[in-house]
């Protein structure tokens, strides 16, 4: 797709937001106020049926475009040409059963069926509907069709909807459709077929039934690196322990895993699938010999506590790596950044290795030093918002 502009990693470029006859209709306001927000040029088209619980002028309003929804009301005879033109991304959110069924058939008989046909770019569909509705054969039949000519299948979040049924069909969040929009912009698919592992978060280690020994993470770049590998096509599991933010629903499959011995086990066995382990959560180097029984109670005396290392999984995974699989560490590190990551990255046989200074834990923003076995003396600085860092990160992996 051609790139309008690129500013702070965002590919600014012209939007064209087909609105179907949903309940989930309104929320397509907020996601037009987004990326109008974010810099795209947002134009709507609103069919009839979606006319019914929300107006172009909301949609005027709020993106200072034009609007569109009658093809033979239109001052422009031949609008669904000009704007499947002029969309760098047409993006359907709502997507109703009856739209997707038309586009997957070729049918075009309103401005949106009519513009999709026109329109030669892949396209992203954010279904919502009734469940039933969702799983239905002519349902999945369509939008695999979709899926097989290149579109871009935002699916729909399990929970319950407004039928009153629970299932998948609810409308996604509009940060998730947001940062769809600018992977799909900047990256497409590039990764589709590839299978990555991605540990997060922080272990935790019981000291007795209520104290326990932990760190600061709060996972949030690995689970930004989760986000940006699953949008770009990734097949992502993601191992984590204590996290401080929701993990994306649309993950192949996530596993809690407390403490590193779990973490351990939960990981080591699925390493012989992966293309790609990225080592990112926060893990625990000692833990208790022996955790108390209970809570343990207070007193004047002096406690010591003894502490035991606990297992190396990246020094597993190192050890049993199959032939062909990306390793890739991180370090968290109060000084020397660059002598101490390069030491882990020599003892631990990684490909790559993420090193940061402890004083980004926690924060939205990040500065990591790239450091690869292969060029260890060309570190590469990346900063800015980890999502945005997360994809650099995946395009270093990729030159390994």
């Amino acid at each position: 797709m051609n790139k309008k502009e690129v500013n702070k990693g965002k590919t600014m470029s012209n939007i064209l937001l087909c609105v179907s006859g949903g309940i989930a209709a309104y929320k397509a306001i907020d996601l037009a106020s987004r990326l109008s927000q974010g810099g795209h040029t947002v134009k709507t088209i609103l069919s009839a049926n979606a006319q019914r619980f929300v107006s172009q002028l909301s949609f005027a309003a709020i993106t200072a475009q034009s609007t569109h929804s009658d093809m033979f009301a239109d001052p422009d005879p031949i609008a669904h040409i000009h704007l499947a033109d002029w969309a760098d991304l047409v993006v359907i959110a709502p997507a109703t059963a009856n739209i997707m069924a038309k586009a997957a058939y070729g049918i075009a008989d309103d401005l949106i069926s009519t513009t999709l046909l026109a329109h030669t770019k892949p396209k992203l569909w954010v279904p919502a509907m009734n469940v039933n509705m969702y799983n239905n054969p002519a349902t999945q039949t369509n939008l695999k069709t979709l899926r097989d000519r290149g579109d871009f299948v935002l699916e729909p979040v399990s929970g319950h909807l407004a039928c009153g049924y629970s299932g998948k069909g609810k409308y996604p969040p509009n940060e998730e459709v947001v940062a769809a929009v600018n992977c799909y912009l900047h990256y497409g698919r590039d990764l589709e077929g590839i299978r990555v592992l991605v540990t997060a978060g922080a272990t935790e280690e019981p000291i007795d039934a209520m104290r326990k020994i932990t760190n600061n993470s709060s996972g949030k770049m690995g689970l930004s690196l989760c986000r940006a590998l699953a949008l770009r096509g990734a097949k992502v599991s993601l191992v984590h322990g204590s996290m401080k933010y929701p993990v994306p629903y649309y993950l192949y499959e996530v596993v809690s895993a407390p403490t590193v011995q779990e973490m351990h086990s939960e990981v080591t066995q699925r390493q012989k699938d992966q293309d790609w382990i990225i080592k990112c959560a926060a893990v625990s180097d000692y833990r208790p010999a022996q955790a108390f029984e209970g809570k343990l109670k207070k007193s004047s005396e002096v406690l010591n506590l003894e502490l035991e290392p606990t297992q190396d999984i990246l020094a597993y995974l190192s050890e049993h790596k199959p032939k062909g699989q990306k390793l890739i560490g991180f370090a968290a590190q109060s000084d020397e950044l660059i002598p101490n990551a390069k030491k882990k990255l020599q003892k631990k046989n990684l490909d790559m290795i993420c090193a940061n200074y402890l004083s980004t834990s926690g924060k939205a923003d990040t500065a990591i030093t790239v450091i690869k076995a292969k060029d260890q003396e060309n570190p590469v600085q990346l900063d800015g918002p980890k999502e945005l860092v997360a994809h650099k990160i995946i395009d270093q992996i990729k030159e390994l």
